[in-house]
């Protein structure tokens, strides 16, 4: 949940909350704090169970339809075929209708 932040982060964050909330407030807001996440855990919970259910489908299947993530899993492709490497000072081919 807090990948992003480090311990400096934390430390800033714990002395804004001592000091916009004060020492007796502090582990009241905190404890609210953690209910309020374990909350909307339990609901967020409670959506993907409903999906699941009323869809009759399972959610990975709904990912694969994302449009971001339909070209995750590219089917392999043949490679292109190479162009022949030009010999030492031999001159790239010129086609004067292409300039």
């Amino acid at each position: 949940m807090f990948n992003n932040l480090g311990w400096p982060e934390i430390a800033v964050l714990a002395l804004l909350g001592l000091l916009i909330f004060g020492p007796e407030r502090l582990p009241k807001v905190a404890a609210d704090a953690g209910r309020l996440i374990r909350e909307l855990r339990k609901m967020a919970r409670g959506v993907t169970t409903d999906i699941r259910s009323e869809l009759g489908v399972d959610l990975d299947e709904l990912r694969k339809l994302d449009p971001r993530r339909m070209f995750d899993d590219e089917p392999d492709l043949p490679e292109p075929p190479r162009r022949p490497v030009l010999a030492t000072g031999e001159p790239p081919p010129y086609d004067p209708d292409a300039t």
